[in-house]
């Protein structure tokens, strides 16, 4: 199967092809190139990638002494599902998204609902690792009762939501 096979097939079943663009930074050039091709390295291995081709545009030296050299990176991804792209773009927070196959999407509830259960893990993660580095001992134990309370709603939730 040559790759415009593979990617059709992909989004008749639910997949997405789309271009994610990223800047990049380092303090010097070859620094730079090298992360350039490790980051595109890490999206090819993310789950629900099917396939990704990144493209490095040459790097920009710095404008002023002791600033970074700068590029960005376009990677044409193609991935199983919404949720797999959404999931890449919360993780690595591209600066633009082009959806390039299919023109039109359609996602059912229990889609929906996976979405917005990733978005709010990914978030929870954030406001996690921020609040730890920011909070003083007797604030991150507060929080942790806090998120002791959350948890056992959740269940409380969960088990209402069997009971029907």
């Amino acid at each position: 199967m040559d790759v415009e096979e593979k990617i059709n097939k992909t989004v008749e079943e639910g997949g997405i092809l789309a271009l994610l663009y990223f800047d990049v930074h380092a303090k010097d050039k070859e620094k730079l190139v090298n992360l350039a091709k490790g980051f595109v390295k890490e999206i090819i291995h993310k789950p629900g990638v099917v396939m990704a081709l990144g493209e490095i545009e040459e790097p920009l030296p710095p404008e002023e002494e002791g600033k970074n050299w700068s590029t960005y990176v376009t990677v044409k991804v193609l991935t199983r599902d919404f949720k797999s792209l959404f999931a890449l773009c919360m993780a690595h927070s591209p600066f633009n998204v082009e959806i390039l196959k299919p023109q039109h999407l359609k996602l059912d509830l229990p889609q929906l609902h996976d979405i917005l259960a990733t978005a709010s893990a990914i978030t929870a993660e954030y406001k996690k690792y921020i609040v730890t580095k920011l909070a003083s001992p007797q604030e991150l134990a507060q929080i942790e009762q806090s998120l002791k309370r959350r948890a056992e709603m959740g269940k409380k939730v969960g088990e209402d939501e069997t009971d029907k």
